[in-house]
C-alpha cells in the first residue's frame, strides 16, 4: 500500500455532538484561545484540507494567522502558510473565494472531473482529476508523492467522516464546547458511512479556554506526549 501522511483530523463539537447548527450562518464553537491552538496545529503541517462544501458555506481563509509563526515557518525556509487543498465532486467552485485569493500558499483541487475545475479555477489552482469516486486515500496517497508529511483535515462533515470510513486518518483532536445545539437536523461529526472499528486511544486531554480538546488515536503512529505518559 503507499504511503499517507500523518493525518491528523480537527474539528469542535457542541456537547451534543454537532458542528454546527442548522442555520445558514456558521455557528463559532470554538472561544479565542481553541483557535489559536488550531492555528499552532497549522503552522505545523504541510498541508490543510477541506471539502468544497466548507469553502462555499463558510469562506475560510485557510492560512496561518499568527505573524509569529507565520515568520517562524519561513525562517525554516517553508511557505508562510501550509498548502491548501480541497475535494470536489460537482467542480463547482468560486473562484474568489478566499481559498484562491488570501495568502501565497499554493493551492491543489482534487476533483472528480479535472476539466469542470479548470474551466472555474483557471489557473488558481493545480487541478487533479481522481475520477469519480473521489476516495480520500487516493488524496492522501498523491499528497505523500508531492512531499505533503503531516496533512491537517479541518472538514467538512463529510470528508471527515470519509477520512475516518477509509482509515486514512492517525490523529482526531476533537475539541467540546460548552454549548448546545438541539438541532436533530444539525450536521454531526460522523455522517452515514461512517467509521465502525476498534476502540481509538485517548493520547492527551486538555483544557484550553472554555473548551476540551480530546485527541484520539487511530493508529500506532499517534504517539502520546511525554507529559501525558
Amino acid at each position: 500500500m503507499a504511503e499517507t501522511p500523518y493525518t491528523v483530523l480537527s474539528c469542535c463539537v457542541s456537547l451534543d455532538g454537532f458542528l454546527d447548527d442548522a442555520t445558514d450562518r456558521r455557528l463559532v464553537l470554538s472561544d479565542e484561545a481553541d483557535l489559536d491552538r488550531v492555528d499552532a496545529v497549522r503552522a505545523g503541517c504541510d498541508a490543510i484540507l477541506v471539502g468544497a462544501g466548507t469553502i462555499r458555506a463558510d469562506d475560510p481563509r485557510l492560512c496561518v494567522r499568527s505573524a509569529e509563526r507565520r515568520a517562524e515557518r519561513v525562517r525554516r525556509g517553508l511557505p508562510d502558510s501550509p498548502l491548501k487543498v480541497t475535494v470536489t465532486e460537482r467542480g463547482k467552485l468560486d473562484p474568489g473565494a478566499r481559498f484562491f485569493t488570501a495568502g501565497s500558499a499554493a493551492r491543489l483541487v482534487y476533483a472528480a472531473c479535472a476539466s469542470d475545475v479548470h474551466e472555474s479555477v483557471g489557473e488558481r489552482a493545480t487541478v487533479v482529476g481522481l475520477g469519480p469516486a473521489l476516495s480520500m486515500r487516493a488524496v492522501a496517497e498523491d499528497l505523500h508523492t508531492r512531499g505533503v508529511r503531516r496533512l491537517l483535515v479541518e472538514g467538512g462533515a463529510r470528508v471527515l467522516t470519509q477520512f475516518l470510513a477509509e482509515g486514512v486518518a492517525d490523529e482526531l483532536q476533537l475539541a467540546v464546547a460548552p454549548l448546545l445545539v438541539g438541532d436533530p437536523h444539525a450536521p454531526r461529526l460522523l455522517g452515514p458511512g461512517g467509521h465502525v472499528g476498534d476502540r481509538a486511544r485517548l493520547a492527551g486531554v486538555d483544557q484550553v479556554g472554555d473548551v476540551v480538546v480530546l485527541r484520539y488515536a487511530f493508529t500506532d503512529r499517534c504517539v502520546q506526549r511525554p507529559e501525558e505518559g
